[in-house]
């Protein structure tokens, strides 16, 4: 009978998480389809400027602005998106282990590197390898505005002028769909110029610029930074949420599985007792009858 209260107490505890699991995946489906629209209108801006960006700053040169000009990189700037919770599957490990091995290969190179954590999960990793953070940004993912990222901007784009590091790469996960997320890392700036596709026919044609093209890129670039971030940020959390989705359907799936397991495993257990009982009674009567 002890083991039978056992068993009836874990099936009562998977349930009771059964129903958890269940009930964040539907947060979390719900929280996806609004990250997901953010994340899809968000990019289209995101890509546009840096379209009008490139086509400005090959008109004025890259002496037009310190964002242009490529440095020799001996101290990185390096700014890791994160969640703030966890229960999420490989979302912040599989980023976080990336990010590491990149660390190790610039510090094999003999680079230093200035961290930005953007959520608890990345200033926690940091914290328990001692690694000094820079800067963290805690709790705005769930209620993530574009004054976030223009607060991320100014604190990179600061310590980038004031030449306390040469360039700045962001890693984070891109949202692809609701199972899958990549990693990625991109370098924010110095800005590389790329040739324009088709440009060639309009090579000689150029336009007035007002106030000028040196003013005009110097509005810009801020702006094309912030933009950048945050579309980063809105990747982010509409992977997250797709992760989360996964992950615990997954889990009740297995909460399913387990409950079917120890239900078969209680009544072998109280087919077993019973049977130990009528071996006993009829044990008994046979030695009333002797």
């Amino acid at each position: 009978m002890a083991n039978l209260r056992a068993i009836r107490k874990r099936i009562g505890s998977v349930k009771s998480t059964q129903q958890i699991t269940k009930a964040m995946k539907m947060v979390s489906a719900a929280k996806l389809k609004r990250a997901q629209d953010a994340t899809v209108a968000a990019r289209p801006y995101a890509r546009q400027m840096r379209e009008v960006v490139q086509a400005v700053a090959r008109r004025t040169g890259q002496d037009a602005h310190p964002l242009l000009l490529s440095r020799e990189t001996k101290k990185l700037g390096l700014l890791v998106i994160t969640s703030d919770r966890g229960l999420c599957g490989g979302f912040n490990s599989n980023l976080l282990r990336a990010v590491n091995r990149f660390l190790q290969e610039k510090r094999e190179k003999g680079e230093e590197a200035v961290l930005f954590a953007v959520g608890r999960k990345a200033r926690d990793f940091f914290r328990r390898r001692r690694i000094p953070v820079r800067k963290e940004y805690i709790n705005i993912l769930g209620s993530l505005s574009y004054s976030h990222a223009k607060q991320i901007a100014d604190d990179l784009l600061d310590g980038y002028l004031a030449g306390e590091f040469d360039e700045v790469v962001i890693a984070f996960n891109e949202f692809r769909s609701a199972i899958s997320q990549n990693v990625r890392r991109e370098r924010l700036f110095p800005i590389a110029l790329e040739p324009a596709e088709g440009e060639a026919p309009e090579a000689g044609i150029d336009y007035l610029y007002e106030p000028s093209q040196e003013e005009i890129l110097a509005t810009l670039l801020p702006k094309y930074v912030e933009a950048q971030i945050f579309r980063m940020l809105l990747e982010s959390v509409a992977g997250e949420h797709g992760a989360r989705m996964t992950a615990m359907d997954s889990a009740t799936n297995n909460a399913v599985e387990m409950i079917s397991l120890l239900t078969l495993q209680m009544n072998r257990a109280r087919q077993a007792s019973i049977t130990k009982e009528l071996m006993e009674i009829i044990g008994g009567a046979e030695a009333l009858k002797g």
